[in-house]
């Protein structure tokens, strides 16, 4: 997370949160949208935020363009409380 503060906003968490539950997808773009469901993710700035900072990725690779399963990063479970401790 090098383009931040170490606060994520609600909207930010929330997104994180949807991400974590599953069945979001991701495309594979420098500028990534974020789907939620199979539906656009409301706030694409965020998205874009996101994966921008390393929080939300691409599960596996894909084609310019495809979507693909989105996953929280390392970084993303960290920034949840999600990482178990050593």
């Amino acid at each position: 997370m090098d383009d931040t503060d170490n606060e994520l906003n609600h909207r930010e968490r929330a997104t994180l949160h949807a991400v974590a539950q599953g069945g979001a997808e991701i495309s594979c773009s420098c500028e990534p949208d974020l789907f939620i469901d199979g539906l656009a993710c409301c706030d694409q700035a965020t998205a874009h935020r996101l994966a921008r900072i390393g929080l939300v990725a691409p599960a596996v690779a894909g084609r310019p363009g495809q979507r693909v399963p989105a996953v929280l990063t390392e970084a993303g479970r960290a920034a949840l409380g999600l990482v178990a401790a050593a």
